[in-house]
């Protein structure tokens, strides 16, 4: 299928790329498909990927890898919201964390508190509230960014 989209223009996809969301995410509940887009351009540093909708082109949420911005990540979330997904384990589990990036770079922020996780066999996912009371809704990862920046020492 042929898809518009807000940041790769139109791209060629794939069924098997979908995945669904039977209550939408936060915010967007009545888009349920998406796929996840990266630039290609980067070679290994996929850093940070799009969670794109398939419905409408200008619905592209950027979305974080947890490890990279808080290693030990491990959100605790209701075993029934999740089940709709399939079981879940670590080879088919995929946690995602929304970042919102303002135009001021220093305040970049990742939300914590609501992740998005992913069965990538049955590709269904969903967005959830984790019940950790230290995770928040904007934790600032503009450092975290900066580290990588800096060369690594031998």
């Amino acid at each position: 299928m042929l898809v518009k989209t807000k940041y790769f223009g139109e791209i060629e996809l794939t069924e098997d790329k979908v995945i669904t969301f039977e209550n939408g995410i936060f915010g967007f509940e009545d888009y349920k498909r998406y796929t996840l887009l990266y630039d290609v351009e980067e070679k290994g540093k996929r850093i940070i990927s799009w969670l794109q909708n398939l419905e409408e082109e200008t619905l592209a949420l950027p979305v974080i890898s947890p490890e990279f911005v808080f290693p030990g990540y491990d959100p605790s979330v209701p075993s029934e919201i999740i089940e709709s997904l399939g079981t879940l384990n670590d080879d088919n589990a995929v946690v995602l964390l929304t970042l919102t990036v303002p135009s001021d770079l220093t305040k970049m922020t990742a939300n914590l508190k609501a992740p998005i996780i992913i069965n990538s066999e049955t590709k269904k996912g969903c967005q959830v509230v984790a019940e950790n009371s230290d995770y928040m809704v904007k934790y600032n990862v503009y450092d975290k960014f900066q580290a990588q920046k800096e060369p690594k020492g031998e």
